[in-house]
Formats: structure tokens, C-alpha cells, sequence
């Protein structure tokens, strides 16, 4: 009796199984027809993205890993607007290591704290903001000290509604400059200030030279010629100032 049930229990998983794959086959055979319009094949259109003119997707493709980090270091920067402590400038130097320092300032402009403690960099002359501190909430500067360029931005804090100073952040734009994927394409022009860049043979004269405050007047975008070269320009703001990022034209006729 034992050997017969086992036997009969064995002819009810074969034949079982033999069902379950022809009803495997079966799903399966019904199931392809709609299969790619369930769960269609993922597919991603690199050109869907892409610029028509060919000189500003070079530049997009310069200055976007340049651009995102410049824009978090202002929004941090301007988020603040009471005394920071410790652990304020704690996190400033760690979300942004490639800062040069950080310091804030009494109403007077004299410097009350900073990180690191001894910059690497002086000031080349005193740092002068300009601005309504009620109405505006960031301000640059650029400096131009013996060991290269570095601009700084500073926003007000406020004790109650009293304007008590500035926080300051400094970095070398050259530094930002190197997160491009190709940082010997890119400048970055500060009109009436420098050129700066990572490696790119420039005419700096021939750039500065260019009409940049009637250019920024009515364009934010363009291309200009500076001896045999065209480039192909972006005006960006880092709070109420403008600067420019440029490169050469891939195609100057387009």
C-alpha cells in the first residue's frame, strides 16, 4: 500500500508539472504580443536634449558642473542672515572645500572671526560692498592679489532689524573653473576686472576690451570676435553682479 501511494504521488507531480509548463508556454505566448506596450523597452533620446546651435551646447556642456556648485555656495551663503557660529562655518568648509576662507564682519567692516585662521591669500586693498542691505542680499568682489585672482561673497546678518555686518565667503574662480569637463575651454570674464581661466590661451586685453556694459544692457547671451577668434558668451549673476562665461565657437557662421 505504501509503495503504491508513493508511486500514485509521483504520476501527480509529474503530471503536474508537464500542466504547469504548458500553461507556462501559453501565458508566455500571450503575454509577448502586449509585452512592449505594458513594459516597453527603456530608451533614452540623448538628442531630445540637445541645443540646435552647436556653440552654446559646447558651452552648456562647459558650464554646468561650474555653474551648480557656484549656485548652492550663494543660496547657503545667503540663508544666513544672524551671527554664525561655529558650526555654521563648520558646514561651509565641508559642503564647500574648495573655498579659499570664510570670515564675518562687525557694521565697520573689521573682521571678527574667519576660517582658516591664517588665510593662504591677503587682501591686495581693502574689500569695499556697496550696496542697500535692506534690499540686497548678496554682493561680489573681486580681488587681485599676488597669488592669483579670488572673489568674494558676502551677505548682511541683522541683530532684530539692525544691520550688524557682513558674512564673507573666498574662493579662486580659477578653482571652479576645473570642475568643466574640459577647464581649458572655459573662461569666465569679469567685466572691467580679468579674465579667468584654467589653462586657456586668451587674449585678455582683446576681451576686456569688448563693450560688455552695452553688450549686458540689452543681451544676456552672444557671440563676439576678439583678433581671429569668436566666442560665444553667457551672462550669469552671483547676486546683483554680472559676470561672463565664454568660450570659442565651434561654429561661428551658425
Amino acid at each position: 500500500m505504501t509503495r503504491f501511494f508513493s508511486l500514485l504521488l509521483l504520476l501527480v507531480l509529474l503530471t503536474g508539472c508537464h500542466t504547469w509548463t504548458r500553461t507556462g508556454r501559453y501565458i508566455k505566448s500571450q503575454w509577448e504580443p502586449v509585452r512592449e506596450y505594458v513594459d516597453p523597452e527603456a530608451e533614452i533620446d540623448t538628442d531630445a536634449y540637445r541645443l540646435d546651435d552647436p556653440n552654446f551646447e559646447k558651452l552648456a556642456r562647459l558650464i554646468t558642473p561650474v555653474d551648480a556648485p557656484l549656485l548652492q555656495l550663494t543660496r547657503f551663503i545667503a540663508d544666513r542672515d544672524t551671527v554664525p557660529d561655529d558650526e555654521w562655518f563648520s558646514l561651509l568648509m565641508a559642503r564647500f572645500p574648495w573655498l579659499d576662507r570664510a570670515f564675518y564682519t562687525d557694521a565697520e567692516g573689521n573682521i571678527l572671526d574667519q576660517r582658516p585662521a591664517v588665510p593662504l591669500k591677503r587682501f591686495s586693498k581693502p574689500l569695499v560692498f556697496i550696496g542697500q542691505w535692506r534690499k540686497i542680499f548678496l554682493e561680489t568682489v573681486a580681488d587681485y592679489p599676488e597669488l592669483g585672482p579670488e572673489l568674494y561673497v558676502g551677505t548682511p546678518y541683522f541683530e532684530d532689524t539692525d544691520f550688524k555686518g557682513l558674512i564673507v565667503a573666498g574662493f579662486d574662480p580659477r578653482t571652479v573653473i576645473r570642475f568643466s569637463p574640459n577647464p581649458e575651454e572655459l573662461i569666465i570674464i569679469h567685466p572691467g576686472g580679468g579674465v579667468w581661466n584654467s589653462g586657456a590661451e586668451v587674449d585678455e586685453a582683446g576681451i576686456l576690451d569688448q563693450p560688455w556694459e552695452e553688450l549686458l544692457e540689452d543681451d544676456v547671451t552672444g557671440q563676439v570676435k576678439v583678433g581671429d577668434t569668436y566666442y560665444t558668451w553667457l551672462a550669469r549673476f552671483i547676486g546683483e553682479d554680472e559676470y561672463v562665461y565664454a568660450t570659442k565657437s565651434v561654429d561661428p557662421d551658425y
